[in-house]
């Protein structure tokens, strides 16, 4: 019999310590993360936050998790994960650090930029897409995240070309927001100003005694703007300085949708409490979720908001049963700016030649709770690491008979994970474990196999594959010559995906595309797309 494995313990942002995960089932575990805002690529810091979650989520998943039901029973993995992430479309602002959402919506300034971009022949310049339609946009950089997350092995993207309904839209949830605002007002924790038929929505947080509980901050202190995060054009028409935006009424906005209170669009926050409520929570005939994840950086104003409104909604104290967020990734030692030329979107590393196996390793191996240092150097090592680790494992599927099971190696690597995600403990149990194989300290063999692939199954690396990008793990093929290009491969799945729904005119157009670019491209058994010079 296997032995027992340690209790898994998370820090809680809102508690402020690390606790014992204790979902409300330990055999089907809920995981709602804040997804990007696709206006653009997302770039490495976003995918550092992504990445912790999905090492969370197959951590979940794994036979050596331990987690424990509210009378206290420890229950054994696997187990079931549901694991949602939202793609951002409509109502991000520029000035997301206000409560306000001020500035401007960020997919329209996505649509001057491509503007811009096509009159100057620049990036993206050919892209079949007609900047001014926001839509288009979105689906343009939704296709190119997905993608590059499919590259880095993140499992919710994976599933999501069976699934949609695990990457859901905003812009598809609007209804359900709409729902919810009025049912806020109905409570009490919302109210309307403005004339009829143009007015703005705001949640009222002295409706809710807990606002500021999980960034630590008080209604007084944001009463004084302390931090500059209360927009002061707004105030004269609030209740409270820190009173957040449901609801905008703005018929010049390019995205909006009728509402009782005027044609307009939703605030940031409401968007992620109809998501994750109504794909995680009601189906199930639950008010909450069991762990909720994002960057630091969305602590305050975005979950601190969306807690207050979900709870006010349900009516019960509890929205997240845990909330876990990753810190700042730097760059050369460096805040990651593109001023200072050290600004890396996934698909950039990729193009200069680096493995998506290599950028996941690097983006992971730093505890989540620390801030992480990325360099191009350690991506080298990292690919060194990653092929010493396969090496291990060609040579344990290579020999006759079972050898060792190492159990030790589990244990080590159990407590490591169970430790509030030490992966850095976790990989050096692997280093140990692949030292000991090279050895011949212990007897390869197929059970040795299983306890590497154990391993990998909650790292995601070493059978990632070591290739330059979304291609290898994707449709296009390229050969002729012609250079790897995640942005060819995006648009291929676009078209393997119009083919499917039987939309063969935009198939034809995406082919037409490529062809004005001088490519030309086969259909190949098995879904994959040879391209090559025309």
């Amino acid at each position: 019999m296997a032995p027992a494995h340690p209790q898994f313990v998370l820090y809680n942002t809102l508690e402020r310590r690390a606790e014992p995960v204790n979902p409300a089932d330990p055999e089907a575990v809920t995981v709602y993360s804040c997804g990007p805002t696709v206006y653009d690529d997302a770039h490495i810091g976003n995918f550092r936050s992504f990445l912790a979650a999905d090492v969370l989520r197959r951590w979940l998943e794994s036979p050596l998790c331990t987690l424990t039901d509210d009378a206290g029973r420890a229950h054994a993995g696997p187990r079931q994960v549901t694991h949602v992430m939202n793609i951002t479309d409509v109502g991000h602002m520029t000035d997301d650090s206000s409560a306000d959402g001020g500035g401007e919506d960020k997919m329209e300034l996505a649509a001057r930029r491509l503007q811009e971009s096509k009159k100057a022949g620049t990036a993206h310049a050919t892209a079949d897409i007609d900047p001014t339609d926001p839509k288009q946009i979105a689906d343009f950089y939704t296709a190119r995240f997905a993608a590059d997350a499919r590259a880095l092995g993140l499992k919710v993207a994976l599933q999501a070309s069976d699934d949609p309904t695990l990457l859901p839209r905003a812009t598809d949830a609007v209804p359900g927001m709409i729902a919810m605002i009025g049912k806020l007002i109905d409570r009490g924790h919302a109210y309307a100003v403005g004339e009829t038929g143009a007015q703005t929505v705001y949640f009222d947080v002295q409706s809710f005694p807990d606002y500021g509980s999980l960034s630590g901050n008080t209604l007084e202190r944001l009463k004084s703007g302390a931090g500059g995060r209360v927009e002061s054009s707004h105030q004269a028409e609030k209740k409270h300085p820190a009173d957040f935006l449901l609801w905008k009424t703005d018929p010049t906005h390019k995205m909006k949708w009728d509402s009782p209170w005027g044609s307009g669009y939703p605030g940031w926050h409401i968007e992620c409490t109809a998501m994750s409520l109504e794909r995680l929570a009601e189906p199930i005939g639950r008010h909450d979720i069991d762990i909720h994840t994002g960057g630091e950086d969305n602590i305050f104003p975005h979950h601190e908001c969306e807690h207050a409104q979900s709870c006010g909604l349900t009516g019960h104290s509890t929205f997240a049963r845990h909330w876990m967020h990753a810190r700042f990734l730097q760059v050369e030692g460096e805040k990651m700016s593109k001023s200072t030329g050290n600004f890396f979107t996934a698909r950039d590393l990729f193009a200069k030649g680096h493995s998506p196996a290599a950028v996941r390793f690097e983006l992971i191996k730093t505890h989540y709770r620390a801030n992480a240092n990325f360099t191009e150097q350690s991506l080298t090592d990292a690919a060194k690491r990653l092929e010493r680790w396969r090496t291990a494992l060609r040579a344990c599927d290579d020999a006759n008979g079972p050898g060792d099971r190492a159990d030790d190696a589990r244990a080590e690597f159990a407590a490591a994970m169970a430790d509030d995600l030490n992966v850095a403990g976790a990989i050096a149990a692997v280093d140990r474990l692949r030292s000991r194989i090279a050895s011949g300290e212990i007897e390869a063999g197929s059970d040795t196999a299983q306890t590497l692939r154990d391993f990998d199954a909650v790292l995601g690396v070493v059978e990632l594959g070591g290739g330059s990008g979304p291609t290898e793990m994707e449709v296009a093929v390229f050969a002729d010559g012609v250079e790897p290009d995640a942005a060819i491969d995006a648009r291929l799945i676009e078209r393997r995906d119009a083919k499917k729904a039987k939309d063969f005119a935009k198939a034809d157009a995406i082919r037409d595309e490529l062809a004005g670019m001088g490519l030309a491209i086969l259909d190949r058994p098995g879904g994959k797309v040879e391209v090559r010079r025309s």
